[in-house]
């Protein structure tokens, strides 16, 4: 009983800190933009600096059932931590050049849907009539929130919003279709191989349109791509994977609506970020509805 009384205590904790970890992210890009870094510098020096991390557990944890991987499923892996962590990772930094902290972060929001969407369109998984309302809920949460922002008519406004859209479509195709690979490698091992893979995109983008150059950039800048890769990135994805292994993957849902309330409220005392009364009800709506739709979906 005490044993069990403990493990809730510490999966409860584990999720707090993972989910706020997460969504100090977004505040660390928008406070690293001020000092005149691009969107593909900074998102290098997150992967690079969390790189040697994932190697080490990459060879320390070998595959959960080696025997059952075969080459077409490697290059699936490869094909997935390409859009899961280097495509959708790009999409995110390039759409904060030109949102809110904690408007982004309520548009990633709604990737629980976007699985049960693309679950739908490619696997013809049959949508129910709860899924069905929580999504329609969903999506009126967030036009709520950005009525005000849509009447300013904004062009930088309209083209941050695609990208981030952008990016939560590519992570939800990445945990859409990475659902049968996984049990195959652990998931530990996944993740550490999927890391790897989006590292190794993300330098053969920068070379390829940077060259071997990199900018000199004021200390903040390195300490704040350090700080992503390991208190946004790292930290926060071995703490998810233990609160959830806690709590069971419903129960941890419920507290991953905190992420667009953390976000927003260190956006206000780190960025100066002011959001309306009429966002808070969009982002409340927008939660209750991402909310039912992935209790349902576990």
């Amino acid at each position: 009983m005490l044993k069990n009384i403990s493990a809730t205590g510490s999966g409860i904790l584990f999720a707090i800190l993972g989910v706020v970890l997460f969504s100090a992210k977004a505040v660390m890009v928008k406070l690293a933009y001020t000092y005149d870094v691009d969107h593909l510098t900074l998102l290098l020096f997150r992967m690079v600096f969390a790189l040697p991390f994932y190697i080490i557990i990459a060879f320390w944890k070998k595959p959960s059932h080696p025997q059952t991987i075969k080459t077409k499923d490697y290059l699936w892996l490869v094909f997935f931590g390409f859009i899961g962590y280097y495509l959708a990772s790009l999409f995110d930094f390039m759409g904060l050049q030109y949102l809110k902290a904690g408007l982004e972060r309520i548009i990633l929001f709604i990737y629980p849907t976007m699985v049960v969407l693309l679950s739908w369109i490619f696997f013809k998984k049959r949508i129910t009539k709860l899924q069905s309302l929580a999504i329609l809920i969903t999506y009126v949460g967030v036009l709520i929130t950005f009525w005000d922002e849509i009447a300013l008519k904004d062009e930088s406004l309209a083209l941050g919003s695609f990208l981030i859209f952008l990016s939560a479509l590519t992570y939800a195709g990445y945990l859409v279709g990475s659902g049968w690979l996984i049990p195959k490698f652990g998931v530990v091992q996944f993740t550490s191989y999927a890391m790897i893979v989006s590292t190794v995109a993300i330098i053969i983008h920068y070379l390829f349109k940077k060259g071997i150059y990199i900018a000199d950039y004021p200390i903040e800048v390195y300490a704040l791509g350090g700080a992503m890769a390991i208190l946004s990135t790292l930290i926060p994805s071995f703490l998810v994977s233990a609160a959830i292994n806690r709590l069971g993957a419903s129960t941890f849902a419920i507290f991953g609506s905190l992420g667009p309330i953390s976000t927003i409220i260190l956006a206000f005392f780190f960025l100066d970020e002011r959001i309306s009364t009429l966002q808070v009800f969009g982002m409340l709506v927008v939660i209750s509805g991402v909310t039912l739709v992935s209790r349902k979906k576990t």
